[in-house]
């Protein structure tokens, strides 16, 4: 089962930091990232995302994943996908797989011009390594947890294809 794990910070680069601090720990073998992604609210409040991810079974994309995300939660079409008639659907899907309508909220409400977050896709963690590595950044920590089979639908949501549960 995967985790989705949102930091936010007051300051607008502190979650590209936190993000090499994840990745070494990543490197260390103390998380096991599926996936990290920052976004960064400049002070004219644009944001700015920056995703280090691989490919998931199936050939299925975190890029997607993160794109769908943040599509909804900041009400802004990312990495080029149309938010068109589906968008309802797609939203069920995500409210379904566990990230549900306060966890998206409260991620709004964390990103505020000037401001920045650290977003991870975490399949293991050692946790009192990875707090103690992090805990230097400060932030505010949202958690999410996606099953399994709620990852696989919302991937297949997102590919609009029926979902293939694993077995």
């Amino acid at each position: 089962m995967a985790t989705l794990i949102a930091i936010g910070y007051p300051h607008e680069y502190t979650a590209a930091a936190a993000a090499d601090e994840a990745t070494q720990l990543a490197k260390d073998l103390i998380i096991q990232p599926d996936a990290i992604a920052v976004v960064r609210r400049d002070a004219h409040g644009r944001f700015h995302t920056t995703t280090n991810h691989h490919a998931v079974l199936g050939g299925t994309s975190w890029g997607m994943f993160w794109g769908l995300l943040f599509g909804l939660v900041f009400f802004v079409p990312f990495f080029g996908m149309a938010v068109g008639a589906g968008l309802g659907a797609l939203m069920g899907k995500v409210e379904k797989a566990g990230i549900d309508k306060q966890f998206q909220d409260q991620v709004r409400e964390m990103i505020q011009p000037g401001t920045s977050a650290l977003f991870l896709i975490v399949e293991k963690v050692t946790p009192d390594k990875a707090v103690a590595a992090l805990s230097r950044f400060g932030g505010t920590v949202l958690k999410s947890s996606l099953s399994e089979q709620a990852e696989a639908e919302l991937q297949a949501a997102l590919h609009g294809e029926s979902a293939k549960v694993p077995g």
